[in-house]
């Protein structure tokens, strides 16, 4: 196929842009109100994408012999190679609501607000790190049928899954494809690049389970929420205390569904969240290359739960 060349694209967005101001600056306009509200889904459309190239283009990098590098990786120690267990977050039971509400951009699937009965529960205040996920490496994790679903054992004999995506095993140590090239894996980083299946047998080996995205929500209302690896494309910046944004997106154990009293929306809007509300589970948190004006408790991503090529990771939760 033919693909048009780097100055007809930038014409073409000459043209949009162009166009677009001379739209949006016609007061006017007897459909003002309506375009407003296109433009601004667009808009936060177009920065999912903006996270999204990112993902693609350590992809395409990944699968280049070559491993070319995106950005030089910047000048910081590597993490501890041990890491004290924390302390885990206490919730109690009680009936809680979630759900965007109040000013600010939200997409459809983030309300209706609705309440949700919740029972006393915890979770840990950090995310999984590459450290503890070399321990379910080492104790044969991905050769205990035991831990997997039933699924997931046939799609990981299939595939031959050993470790994350992007990791290799160099002379007894584990490196990893990043954007600043191949790195060695920091024990104390979040694991990333994990499949909601990897996420689900870890918890399972730990003796704990993964969060529902109510309990997930509830927490991070609770806790500061400040991204941890702001200014940062690959997670592990360094967070301190607990923290649930700018890392890794984090699994959920909650397939991606309507809340109480969704409606779709017609036409086109319809298709954006709506259309995809089936064999998908819910991520939540955002992260180190989600836009920081998308991070918001609220905020509901959804991917297939074989996907590992998205910035996604594990945080635990257990019952109280």
């Amino acid at each position: 196929m033919s693909r048009p060349t780097v100055e007809e694209i930038y014409t073409y967005r000459a043209y949009v842009n162009q166009a677009m101001t001379a739209l949006l600056g016609a007061a006017d306009h007897p459909d003002r109100a309506e375009i407003e509200r296109r433009t601004i889904l667009g808009l936060n459309h177009e920065q999912q994408h903006q996270e999204l190239l990112l993902t693609d283009i350590k992809h395409a990098f990944a699968m280049n012999p070559l491993r070319p590098t995106y950005l030089p990786a910047p000048d910081e120690k590597n993490s501890p190679l041990t890491v004290e267990t924390p302390l885990w977050l206490e919730f109690g039971s009680g009936v809680k609501e979630i759900g965007h509400s109040g000013e600010g951009f939200a997409y459809d699937n983030e309300g209706p607000r609705h309440k949700v009965f919740l029972d006393s529960y915890a979770l840990a205040p950090q995310p999984v790190t590459n450290g503890e996920f070399i321990g379910f490496i080492d104790a044969g994790g991905y050769g205990d049928a035991d831990l997997w679903l039933s699924d997931a054992w046939a799609l990981l004999k299939t595939e031959k899954w050993q470790a994350p995506l992007y990791w290799e095993k160099r002379e007894g140590h584990w490196w990893s494809m990043t954007l600043h090239g191949m790195q060695p894996v920091k024990p104390g980083a979040p694991v990333c690049h994990v499949s909601f299946y990897e996420a689900a047998a870890f918890a399972r080996s730990a003796g704990k389970r993964l969060p529902t995205e109510a309990e997930w929500e509830n927490a991070a209302r609770a806790v500061d929420g400040d991204p941890s690896s702001a200014g940062h494309i690959e997670p592990g910046a360094g967070a301190s205390g607990s923290q649930f944004y700018g890392d890794v997106w984090e699994w959920t154990s909650s397939a991606y569904t309507e809340y109480p009293g969704y409606r779709r929306l017609e036409g086109p809007f319809g298709e954006y969240n709506g259309k995809f509300m089936s064999g998908q589970m819910v991520l939540r948190g955002g992260s180190c290359l989600t836009p920081r004006d998308h991070i918001r408790p609220s905020y509901r991503n959804f991917f297939p739960p074989h996907i590992r090529w998205q910035y996604s990771g594990i945080r635990l939760a257990e019952d109280r």
